[in-house]
């Protein structure tokens, strides 16, 4: 799974355009093209993905601290690349935009919950105390949810661009 050297700039690039898209998007709260980058980057990189991924996260914690907010970063996105790496390979075509976008859309409606157990380790809340942050987050994992639904709709263009660059890199050499 060692990356070449021009797939190192890629995914460098990548992790900084899924940087780069967080920072501007921060006006709205919650809403964010992450999981669209996270997912088309799993379909077409498959593994090599959570190298684009764990750039994006290694920027955050450079960029907004190494605090105990950042900690779940490192699986929370791991988990949205695990689930699209159990998604077939090829889905039929008029499938993908809905599943793509059902799956972005889960992650959002359990971001909350998949950051808890974390916070609760860090923080040292009973179990209880947890479900209650949980609960606590339910509207803003409503708009995390619904905002990643409808992001999700870039999904198959942002695959479908990769895809081409792809191809027309595939003659390049180191």
């Amino acid at each position: 799974m060692k990356p070449t050297t021009r797939e190192i700039t890629i995914f460098a690039m990548l992790g900084a355009v899924m940087y780069a898209s967080k920072l501007l998007m921060e006006v709205a709260p919650n809403i964010h093209l992450l999981g669209v980058f996270t997912i088309a980057f799993t379909v077409v990189y498959r593994k090599k993905a959570l190298y684009p991924i764990y750039i994006y996260v290694i920027l955050n914690g450079i960029f907004c601290g190494f605090a105990a907010w950042w900690v779940p970063y490192l699986y929370v996105w791991t988990v949205l690349w695990g689930v699209v790496m159990l998604l077939p390979e090829h889905l039929p075509k008029k499938l993908r935009p809905f599943v793509y976008m059902t799956v972005c859309a889960a992650h959002g409606f359990l971001f909350g919950t998949l950051y808890a157990p974390a916070q609760a380790v860090l923080f040292g809340m009973s179990f209880q105390g947890m479900v209650s942050w949980i609960i606590a987050g339910l509207p803003f994992d409503l708009i995390h949810g619904v905002s990643n639904f409808f992001c999700g709709i870039l999904i198959v263009p942002v695959i479908s661009a990769l895809r081409l660059a792809e191809r027309s890199m595939a003659g390049g050499s180191d």
